[in-house]
């Protein structure tokens, strides 16, 4: 909840008790992603949470990252790509050491990722999002709208990383339902 107040008086959000934003997305573009957004959040934290803890250290060979280091890289670059990206703000990458993280921690991280790029969603106006960004690793110019997909793909390929772990040690990943 204190991440939440935080993110809340950064943003200029109103929020309830419980953490729900009480106010619609502002453009028609947000209000239509807003539903797939949040569909990409659940089913991630569905994925973090059938892990058991012991096997967040799991990783399939030595040059992947653990299961653990895939819900941090996914917890951290969420909000770090939206700031860059979506509200095209500096941002200096400082990832926190998963190893270092329970999974407690790890599920505090992605939910505060995701609180933080909700209420950009909810809060961004059509001329930001109509705005052009450069994409650091492809050097293509796009949307800020655009690079609202971009911030779900990125988490999109490290989530299925992270179903893979599941199955390889026996666990059912979380149905996909959307």
């Amino acid at each position: 909840m204190k991440n939440l107040v935080v993110i809340t008086f950064l943003l200029g959000c109103s929020a309830s008790v419980s953490g729900q934003i009480t106010n619609a997305p502002r453009t028609s573009f947000t209000q239509m992603y807003l539903p797939v957004w949040e569909e990409a959040r659940d089913h991630c934290l569905e994925v973090a949470r059938a892990m058991p803890e012991e096997l967040y250290s799991y990783k399939p060979t030595e040059v992947s990252k653990t299961f653990g280091e895939q819900m941090v890289h996914i917890g951290y670059t969420i909000e770090l790509l939206t700031k860059r990206y979506v509200q095209g703000m500096e941002v200096v990458p400082n990832t926190p050491d998963a190893n270092e993280m329970s999974k407690e921690e790890i599920l505090e991280l992605l939910e505060s990722g995701f609180a933080y790029t909700t209420k950009v969603i909810h809060l961004i106006e059509q001329s930001q999002l109509d705005e052009s960004c450069v994409m650091y690793h492809s050097g293509n110019t796009v949307s800020r709208a655009f690079a609202l997909f971009y911030v779900q793909d990125h988490l999109t390929n490290h989530r299925a990383k992270a179903n893979l772990y599941l199955r390889m040690n026996g666990i059912e990943p979380p149905e996909y339902t959307w």
